[in-house]
């Protein structure tokens, strides 16, 4: 069996790098080392955990959702936790350090990893620090946890797919699945299937009576906007994948704790972890939200939520390390930080306002990725000048509506993004 899975990736990743089959001929999924330790334990019954992780693909009620009535309609006896992890307009390179919050600490048997789309403009090489860290975080906590990759797709992806050639993202993590065994689906596939058949609309609302559907005849509306599919065409071919995949995937393996081999990449991001804002050394301006906030909503996902907006206010942290973030919030009423690091300022200050900024979302920026190993500092302040959010804006009406919303310097952080330890 292993040797069958390994022939099928071979022939996938020649097929992505040499485009040299039609899109017909590419496997819809790997199976590899299966998902023998979830299904075992579906069969006994008990309880058992599922989470997702992953992007707004993710967030809607879709595949997620279908998947995991799947699994409860199946295994009528078992108890099962949905762990929903999914953030909109992120990355791997957020998921790596908020994983251990989200994910890890509520003990998952199974953890599917969407993040094909929202990698799609990442290096090949940040995809594996990032999707490595992942996988080795969660096989730290718990060997017994059950991973599998899913590949969604964008509009931007369509032709690569269509040609018989992986996206860039799906191709570098695919990579790692091959060297960890872990079995990946690929939900674009049937989407490209469609879209080289001509039998695809990629962006269109859902017909609301019987001309409009004799209009798109046989044709599939996928999404209402390039990316997001409806649920009711896009994500049910999104599940229909999966379905096909688990049926085959519950056949292949045996329970066991998954090996930790060697790393892919010698600087993947296995160590990365959410510091709380409280352990930085902040500024007399500083508040901690209260339970009641406004902004309650996103106490799920920041350890803390602070806030500051004068101008000066600032946050100080000693680290040796690798890499460091800031995992905060973006939106209407936030300002500029500027950054110091090893006492260089940056050349320009990092907005946390930008062009969706009609509401409040979570967010992060990097002052470096890629630092030597040793101690450093940091220095965040709110910058004393304001982005031009008239321009920048897309939403013009809205900014008109109530420019006064628009006009502070607020900065709303919850935590360190860090790969290395807190120097006290």
């Amino acid at each position: 069996m292993q040797f069958f899975a390994r022939l099928s990736l071979v022939i996938f990743l020649l097929l992505a790098i040499a485009s040299a089959a039609p899109v017909d001929d590419m496997p819809e999924h790997v199976l590899r080392g299966g998902l023998p330790n979830i299904f075992a334990k579906l069969q006994k019954g008990g309880e058992v955990s599922i989470a997702y992780l992953g992007g707004s693909i993710t967030a809607q009620p879709g595949y997620r959702v279908k998947t995991f009535e799947w699994f409860k309609k199946e295994y009528p006896h078992a108890k099962l936790k949905e762990i929903n992890a999914a953030i909109g307009g992120t990355g791997s390179d957020l998921g790596v350090f908020r994983v251990g919050q989200d994910v890890l600490a509520h003990k998952p048997d199974l953890m599917f990893v969407e993040f094909a789309v929202n990698d799609g403009g990442a290096a090949p090489e940040q995809i594996h620090r990032c999707m490595e860290g992942i996988v080795r975080q969660a096989w730290r906590a718990n060997p017994e946890t059950d991973i599998c990759f899913v590949y969604t797709i964008a509009n931007a992806m369509i032709d690569e797919w269509k040609t018989g050639k992986l996206p860039r993202s799906v191709t570098a993590m695919e990579q790692l699945a091959e060297h960890y065994g872990i079995p990946s689906i690929h939900f674009g596939l049937p989407i490209a299937k469609l879209a080289a058949a001509d039998k695809l609309i990629i962006d269109k609302p859902l017909p609301k009576n019987d001309d409009e559907k004799k209009a798109i005849g046989d044709k599939v509306v996928f999404a209402p906007d390039k990316v997001h599919p409806h649920v009711s065409t896009g994500h049910q071919i999104y599940f229909e994948a999966a379905e096909r995949a688990f049926i085959e995937l519950r056949t292949v393996g045996k329970p066991a704790a998954h090996e930790l081999k060697t790393p892919f990449v010698a600087d993947n991001l296995e160590n990365a972890k959410l510091i709380p804002l409280s352990k930085a050394k902040l500024s007399a301006g500083w508040k901690k939200l209260p339970a009641d906030h406004k902004l309650k909503g996103f106490f799920n996902r920041l350890p803390e939520i602070w806030q500051a907006n004068q101008p000066g206010d600032s946050i100080d942290f000693k680290f040796k390390g690798t890499a460091v973030g800031i995992y905060d919030l973006l939106g209407p009423d936030c300002g500029q930080v500027k950054v110091t690091l090893d006492g260089k300022p940056a050349e320009k200050p990092t907005s946390r306002f930008d062009s969706y900024c009609t509401y409040h979302r979570l967010g992060s920026f990097f002052p470096s990725r890629a630092l030597p190993d040793a101690e450093h500092t940091l220095r965040l302040e709110i910058h004393p000048d304001q982005a031009d959010k008239a321009k920048i804006i897309t939403d013009k009406k809205a900014y008109a509506a109530d420019p006064k919303r628009f006009d502070d310097h607020q900065w709303y952080a919850g935590a360190i993004m860090l790969v290395g330890d807190q120097v006290e």
